[in-house]
Protein backbone atom coordinates (compact mmCIF):
# COMPACT_ATOMS: atom_id res chain seq x y z
CA UNK A 1 0.00 0.00 0.00
CA UNK A 2 1.36 3.38 -0.97
CA UNK A 3 2.08 6.11 1.55
CA UNK A 4 -0.72 8.25 0.07
CA UNK A 5 -3.24 5.40 0.41
CA UNK A 6 -2.28 4.92 4.06
CA UNK A 7 -2.79 8.65 4.68
CA UNK A 8 -6.24 8.58 3.08
CA UNK A 9 -7.25 5.52 5.13
CA UNK A 10 -6.02 7.23 8.31
CA UNK A 11 -8.06 10.34 7.55
CA UNK A 12 -11.15 8.24 6.82
CA UNK A 13 -10.66 6.37 10.09
CA UNK A 14 -10.36 9.64 12.01
CA UNK A 15 -13.53 10.97 10.41
CA UNK A 16 -15.40 7.79 11.29
CA UNK A 17 -14.19 7.97 14.91
CA UNK A 18 -15.12 11.69 15.09
CA UNK A 19 -18.59 10.95 13.70
CA UNK A 20 -19.07 8.11 16.16
CA UNK A 21 -18.01 10.33 19.07
CA UNK A 22 -20.34 13.11 17.89
CA UNK A 23 -23.24 10.65 17.68
CA UNK A 24 -22.41 9.23 21.12
CA UNK A 25 -22.24 12.74 22.61
CA UNK A 26 -25.13 14.16 20.60
CA UNK A 27 -27.13 14.99 23.73
CA UNK A 28 -24.44 17.09 25.47
CA UNK A 29 -23.40 18.65 22.15
CA UNK A 30 -27.00 19.66 21.42
CA UNK A 31 -27.33 21.24 24.86
CA UNK A 32 -24.09 23.15 24.30
CA UNK A 33 -25.33 24.36 20.90
CA UNK A 34 -28.65 25.41 22.44
CA UNK A 35 -26.84 27.31 25.19
CA UNK A 36 -24.81 29.18 22.59
CA UNK A 37 -27.95 29.98 20.61
CA UNK A 38 -29.79 31.30 23.66
CA UNK A 39 -26.80 33.48 24.54
CA UNK A 40 -26.71 34.99 21.06
CA UNK A 41 -30.45 35.61 20.85
CA UNK A 42 -31.52 36.71 24.31
CA UNK A 43 -28.58 37.44 26.60
CA UNK A 44 -28.16 41.12 25.81
CA UNK A 45 -30.88 43.05 27.64
CA UNK A 46 -29.96 46.29 25.86
CA UNK A 47 -29.00 45.56 22.24
CA UNK A 48 -29.69 49.18 21.29
CA UNK A 49 -26.72 50.27 23.42
CA UNK A 50 -24.42 48.43 20.99
CA UNK A 51 -25.67 50.42 17.98
CA UNK A 52 -23.98 53.50 16.58
CA UNK A 53 -25.97 56.72 16.48
CA UNK A 54 -28.47 56.72 13.66
CA UNK A 55 -31.80 55.53 12.35
CA UNK A 56 -32.35 51.78 11.96
CA UNK A 57 -35.21 49.97 10.25
CA UNK A 58 -36.02 46.27 10.51
CA UNK A 59 -38.79 44.23 8.91
CA UNK A 60 -40.48 42.23 11.65
CA UNK A 61 -43.13 41.39 9.06
CA UNK A 62 -42.93 41.97 5.31
CA UNK A 63 -46.09 40.13 4.30
CA UNK A 64 -49.86 40.32 4.17
CA UNK A 65 -52.82 38.08 5.09
CA UNK A 66 -51.48 35.43 2.70
CA UNK A 67 -49.51 32.55 4.25
CA UNK A 68 -45.86 33.13 3.39
CA UNK A 69 -42.89 31.24 4.87
CA UNK A 70 -40.59 34.25 4.39
CA UNK A 71 -42.95 37.06 5.29
CA UNK A 72 -45.08 37.44 8.42
CA UNK A 73 -47.86 39.97 8.93
CA UNK A 74 -47.00 43.67 8.53
CA UNK A 75 -44.56 44.98 11.13
CA UNK A 76 -41.69 47.46 10.99
CA UNK A 77 -39.34 48.11 13.89
CA UNK A 78 -37.54 51.46 13.99
CA UNK A 79 -34.65 52.37 16.27
CA UNK A 80 -34.05 56.13 16.43
CA UNK A 81 -30.96 56.82 18.47
CA UNK A 82 -31.72 55.00 21.73
CA UNK A 83 -35.50 54.67 21.25
CA UNK A 84 -37.31 51.70 19.72
CA UNK A 85 -40.72 51.95 18.05
CA UNK A 86 -42.93 49.43 16.25
CA UNK A 87 -45.20 50.29 13.32
CA UNK A 88 -48.08 47.82 12.88
CA UNK A 89 -48.24 44.51 14.69
CA UNK A 90 -49.11 41.71 12.33
CA UNK A 91 -48.96 38.04 13.22
CA UNK A 92 -45.45 37.05 14.28
CA UNK A 93 -44.35 40.58 15.23
CA UNK A 94 -43.11 39.82 18.75
CA UNK A 95 -41.37 36.59 17.76
CA UNK A 96 -39.61 38.18 14.82
CA UNK A 97 -38.41 41.07 16.96
CA UNK A 98 -36.85 38.51 19.30
CA UNK A 99 -35.35 36.60 16.36
CA UNK A 100 -33.75 39.87 15.28
CA UNK A 101 -31.95 39.93 18.66
CA UNK A 102 -33.97 42.90 19.86
CA UNK A 103 -35.72 43.21 23.20
CA UNK A 104 -39.51 43.62 23.10
CA UNK A 105 -39.26 45.11 26.57
CA UNK A 106 -37.55 48.17 25.07
CA UNK A 107 -40.50 49.15 22.87
CA UNK A 108 -41.32 52.76 23.76
CA UNK A 109 -44.40 53.16 21.55
CA UNK A 110 -46.46 51.37 18.90
CA UNK A 111 -47.99 53.06 15.85
CA UNK A 112 -50.84 51.55 13.82
CA UNK A 113 -51.62 52.51 10.23
CA UNK A 114 -55.19 51.13 10.21
CA UNK A 115 -57.24 48.32 11.71
CA UNK A 116 -57.34 45.60 9.07
CA UNK A 117 -56.83 42.33 10.93
CA UNK A 118 -53.42 41.53 9.40
CA UNK A 119 -52.01 44.77 10.84
CA UNK A 120 -53.15 44.14 14.41
CA UNK A 121 -53.48 40.37 14.88
CA UNK A 122 -50.07 40.17 16.57
CA UNK A 123 -50.78 43.04 18.94
CA UNK A 124 -51.87 40.94 21.92
CA UNK A 125 -48.67 38.90 21.92
CA UNK A 126 -46.57 42.02 21.38
CA UNK A 127 -48.15 43.72 24.40
CA UNK A 128 -47.61 40.65 26.59
CA UNK A 129 -43.97 40.30 25.53
CA UNK A 130 -43.31 43.98 26.09
CA UNK A 131 -44.87 43.74 29.55
CA UNK A 132 -43.10 40.58 30.71
CA UNK A 133 -39.68 40.81 29.10
CA UNK A 134 -39.14 44.43 30.05
CA UNK A 135 -40.56 44.46 33.57
CA UNK A 136 -42.70 47.37 32.38
CA UNK A 137 -44.25 49.58 35.04
CA UNK A 138 -46.49 51.60 32.69
CA UNK A 139 -48.61 50.58 29.68
CA UNK A 140 -47.04 51.13 26.28
CA UNK A 141 -48.44 54.10 24.32
CA UNK A 142 -50.20 53.09 21.10
CA UNK A 143 -50.80 55.76 18.46
CA UNK A 144 -53.52 55.37 15.85
CA UNK A 145 -56.33 57.21 14.07
CA UNK A 146 -60.02 57.13 15.01
CA UNK A 147 -61.14 53.69 16.18
CA UNK A 148 -58.04 53.04 18.28
CA UNK A 149 -59.92 53.08 21.60
CA UNK A 150 -62.14 50.21 20.50
CA UNK A 151 -59.19 48.14 19.27
CA UNK A 152 -57.11 48.61 22.42
CA UNK A 153 -60.08 47.99 24.69
CA UNK A 154 -60.77 44.74 22.87
CA UNK A 155 -57.24 43.45 23.35
CA UNK A 156 -57.19 44.55 26.99
CA UNK A 157 -60.43 42.66 27.62
CA UNK A 158 -59.30 39.54 25.75
CA UNK A 159 -56.03 39.34 27.67
CA UNK A 160 -57.43 40.28 31.09
CA UNK A 161 -57.63 36.64 32.33
CA UNK A 162 -54.04 35.98 31.23
CA UNK A 163 -52.95 39.14 33.05
CA UNK A 164 -54.23 37.59 36.26
CA UNK A 165 -52.56 34.23 35.56
CA UNK A 166 -49.16 35.83 34.89
CA UNK A 167 -49.23 37.98 38.02
CA UNK A 168 -50.32 35.05 40.20
CA UNK A 169 -47.63 32.76 38.81
CA UNK A 170 -44.64 35.11 38.61
CA UNK A 171 -45.54 37.69 41.34
CA UNK A 172 -46.04 41.44 41.11
CA UNK A 173 -42.33 42.24 41.13
CA UNK A 174 -41.83 40.38 37.84
CA UNK A 175 -45.18 41.14 36.19
CA UNK A 176 -45.90 44.64 37.50
CA UNK A 177 -49.70 45.05 37.36
CA UNK A 178 -49.49 48.71 36.34
CA UNK A 179 -47.35 47.86 33.32
CA UNK A 180 -49.92 45.64 31.62
CA UNK A 181 -51.43 46.52 28.27
CA UNK A 182 -51.49 49.75 26.33
CA UNK A 183 -52.46 53.38 26.62
CA UNK A 184 -54.32 54.55 23.48
CA UNK A 185 -53.05 57.81 21.98
CA UNK A 186 -55.76 58.42 19.38
CA UNK A 187 -55.23 61.32 16.98
CA UNK A 188 -57.25 63.25 14.41
CA UNK A 189 -55.91 64.47 11.10
CA UNK A 190 -56.86 68.07 10.22
CA UNK A 191 -58.95 68.33 7.07
CA UNK A 192 -56.73 71.04 5.57
CA UNK A 193 -53.31 69.39 5.91
CA UNK A 194 -54.17 65.74 6.45
CA UNK A 195 -51.16 65.36 8.76
CA UNK A 196 -50.41 65.52 12.48
CA UNK A 197 -47.13 65.73 14.38
CA UNK A 198 -47.23 63.08 17.10
CA UNK A 199 -43.74 63.32 18.58
CA UNK A 200 -41.50 66.36 18.24
CA UNK A 201 -38.09 66.81 19.84
CA UNK A 202 -34.95 68.43 18.43
CA UNK A 203 -33.67 65.04 17.25
CA UNK A 204 -36.87 63.09 16.61
CA UNK A 205 -40.09 63.83 14.76
CA UNK A 206 -42.86 61.35 13.95
CA UNK A 207 -45.68 62.53 11.70
CA UNK A 208 -48.89 60.72 10.71
CA UNK A 209 -50.51 61.53 7.36
CA UNK A 210 -53.72 60.43 5.68
CA UNK A 211 -53.61 57.92 2.80
CA UNK A 212 -56.32 56.34 0.65
CA UNK A 213 -57.27 52.76 1.54
CA UNK A 214 -61.03 53.17 1.07
CA UNK A 215 -63.33 51.78 2.30
CA UNK A 216 -60.90 51.60 5.24
CA UNK A 217 -61.13 55.02 6.87
CA UNK A 218 -59.05 56.43 8.35
CA UNK A 219 -55.77 54.93 7.16
CA UNK A 220 -52.41 56.60 7.68
CA UNK A 221 -48.74 56.47 6.84
CA UNK A 222 -45.85 57.73 8.97
CA UNK A 223 -42.78 59.91 8.44
CA UNK A 224 -39.94 59.39 10.91
CA UNK A 225 -37.04 61.81 11.11
CA UNK A 226 -34.08 61.22 13.41
CA UNK A 227 -31.49 64.01 13.21
CA UNK A 228 -30.71 64.24 9.46
CA UNK A 229 -32.14 60.85 8.37
CA UNK A 230 -35.73 60.29 7.18
CA UNK A 231 -37.81 57.14 6.66
CA UNK A 232 -41.39 57.11 5.33
CA UNK A 233 -43.84 54.22 5.79
CA UNK A 234 -46.74 54.32 3.32
CA UNK A 235 -49.13 51.99 5.11
CA UNK A 236 -51.75 50.33 2.91
CA UNK A 237 -52.81 52.74 0.17
CA UNK A 238 -53.46 53.38 -3.46
CA UNK A 239 -50.86 55.65 -5.13
CA UNK A 240 -50.99 58.65 -2.83
CA UNK A 241 -49.93 62.29 -3.31
CA UNK A 242 -49.53 62.40 0.48
CA UNK A 243 -46.90 59.64 0.40
CA UNK A 244 -45.11 61.44 -2.41
CA UNK A 245 -45.20 64.71 -0.46
CA UNK A 246 -43.93 63.23 2.80
CA UNK A 247 -41.21 61.23 1.05
CA UNK A 248 -39.63 64.24 -0.67
CA UNK A 249 -35.87 63.86 -0.19
CA UNK A 250 -36.28 60.94 2.24
CA UNK A 251 -33.56 58.35 2.62
CA UNK A 252 -35.82 55.29 2.63
CA UNK A 253 -39.39 54.86 1.40
CA UNK A 254 -41.11 51.73 2.71
CA UNK A 255 -44.04 51.19 0.37
CA UNK A 256 -46.64 48.45 0.14
CA UNK A 257 -46.73 46.56 -3.17
CA UNK A 258 -49.23 44.31 -4.96
CA UNK A 259 -48.79 42.63 -8.34
CA UNK A 260 -52.08 42.51 -10.29
CA UNK A 261 -50.56 40.08 -12.81
CA UNK A 262 -49.61 37.52 -10.16
CA UNK A 263 -52.76 38.03 -8.15
CA UNK A 264 -54.89 37.26 -11.19
CA UNK A 265 -53.13 33.90 -11.43
CA UNK A 266 -54.50 33.15 -7.95
CA UNK A 267 -57.92 34.51 -8.88
CA UNK A 268 -58.10 32.22 -11.92
CA UNK A 269 -56.93 29.25 -9.86
CA UNK A 270 -59.57 29.77 -7.20
CA UNK A 271 -62.26 30.20 -9.84
CA UNK A 272 -61.28 26.97 -11.57
CA UNK A 273 -61.34 25.20 -8.21
CA UNK A 274 -64.90 26.43 -7.68
CA UNK A 275 -63.83 28.64 -4.77
CA UNK A 276 -65.76 31.69 -5.91
CA UNK A 277 -65.57 33.52 -2.60
CA UNK A 278 -61.76 33.56 -2.62
CA UNK A 279 -61.71 34.45 -6.32
CA UNK A 280 -63.93 37.47 -5.58
CA UNK A 281 -61.62 38.57 -2.76
CA UNK A 282 -58.58 38.32 -5.06
CA UNK A 283 -60.40 40.53 -7.55
CA UNK A 284 -61.58 43.08 -4.98
CA UNK A 285 -58.18 43.78 -3.38
CA UNK A 286 -56.81 45.05 -6.68
CA UNK A 287 -58.45 48.47 -6.26
CA UNK A 288 -56.97 49.67 -2.96
CA UNK A 289 -53.26 48.90 -3.17
CA UNK A 290 -50.21 50.08 -5.13
CA UNK A 291 -48.25 48.16 -7.75
CA UNK A 292 -44.43 47.94 -7.62
CA UNK A 293 -44.29 50.10 -10.75
CA UNK A 294 -46.47 52.79 -9.16
CA UNK A 295 -44.35 52.70 -5.98
CA UNK A 296 -41.24 53.11 -8.13
CA UNK A 297 -42.74 56.15 -9.85
CA UNK A 298 -43.53 57.69 -6.45
CA UNK A 299 -39.99 56.98 -5.27
CA UNK A 300 -38.54 58.57 -8.39
CA UNK A 301 -40.64 61.73 -8.19
CA UNK A 302 -39.90 62.04 -4.46
CA UNK A 303 -36.16 61.70 -4.93
CA UNK A 304 -35.72 59.05 -2.25
CA UNK A 305 -32.44 57.16 -1.98
CA UNK A 306 -33.91 53.66 -1.64
CA UNK A 307 -37.26 51.94 -2.12
CA UNK A 308 -38.19 49.06 0.17
CA UNK A 309 -41.30 47.12 -0.86
CA UNK A 310 -43.30 45.46 1.92
CA UNK A 311 -46.79 44.03 2.46
CA UNK A 312 -45.90 41.82 -0.49
CA UNK A 313 -48.99 40.52 -2.35
CA UNK A 314 -49.16 37.78 -3.42
CA UNK A 315 -46.44 35.65 -1.76
CA UNK A 316 -43.30 35.00 -3.80
CA UNK A 317 -42.32 31.41 -2.95
CA UNK A 318 -39.55 31.46 -5.59
CA UNK A 319 -37.04 34.25 -6.22
CA UNK A 320 -37.56 33.62 -9.92
CA UNK A 321 -40.96 35.31 -9.53
CA UNK A 322 -39.40 38.60 -8.45
CA UNK A 323 -38.87 40.03 -11.98
CA UNK A 324 -42.53 39.33 -12.78
CA UNK A 325 -43.51 40.99 -9.50
CA UNK A 326 -41.42 44.11 -10.17
CA UNK A 327 -42.18 44.34 -13.91
CA UNK A 328 -40.83 47.75 -15.05
CA UNK A 329 -40.15 49.14 -11.56
CA UNK A 330 -36.32 49.06 -11.95
CA UNK A 331 -36.68 51.16 -15.11
CA UNK A 332 -38.91 53.69 -13.37
CA UNK A 333 -36.70 54.23 -10.30
CA UNK A 334 -32.94 54.45 -10.70
CA UNK A 335 -32.15 53.80 -7.04
CA UNK A 336 -31.96 50.47 -5.22
CA UNK A 337 -35.21 48.51 -4.87
CA UNK A 338 -35.49 45.87 -2.16
CA UNK A 339 -38.33 43.33 -2.03
CA UNK A 340 -38.68 42.95 1.72
CA UNK A 341 -38.26 39.72 3.66
CA UNK A 342 -38.61 39.20 7.41
CA UNK A 343 -35.33 40.08 9.14
CA UNK A 344 -34.13 42.63 6.59
CA UNK A 345 -32.19 45.39 8.37
CA UNK A 346 -31.31 48.91 7.22
CA UNK A 347 -28.70 51.06 8.97
CA UNK A 348 -28.88 54.81 8.32
CA UNK A 349 -25.99 56.40 10.27
CA UNK A 350 -26.50 59.96 11.49
CA UNK A 351 -24.47 62.55 9.60
CA UNK A 352 -24.23 60.37 6.50
CA UNK A 353 -26.15 59.49 3.35
CA UNK A 354 -25.22 55.81 3.52
CA UNK A 355 -27.82 53.06 3.83
CA UNK A 356 -26.27 49.76 4.83
CA UNK A 357 -28.50 46.79 3.99
CA UNK A 358 -28.17 43.53 5.89
CA UNK A 359 -29.94 40.92 7.92
CA UNK A 360 -30.68 40.67 11.63
CA UNK A 361 -29.72 38.04 12.44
Amino acid sequence: MSRFSKLVLSLVALLVIAAALAWWQRGPLSLWAMSRMVTQVTANADPIALMNDGLYVGLCGAGSPFPDDRRSGPCTVVVAGRQMFVFDAGSGAARNITRMRLNNGQIEAIFLTHYHSDHIDGLGELLMQRWGTGNASTPVPIYGPQGLDQVVQGFQQAYAPDRGYRIAHHNEQVMVPAGFGASPMMFDLPADTGRAVLIATPDLEIVAFRVNHAPVEPAVGYRIRYKDRVVVISGDTTPSPAVEREAKGADLLIHEALSPKLLRVLEDGFRKADRGNLAKIMHDVLNYHTTPEQAAEIASRSGVRMLLLNHIVPPLPMKTLEPAFLERAPELFSGPIVIGVDGDWFDLPAGSIAIDVGRRP
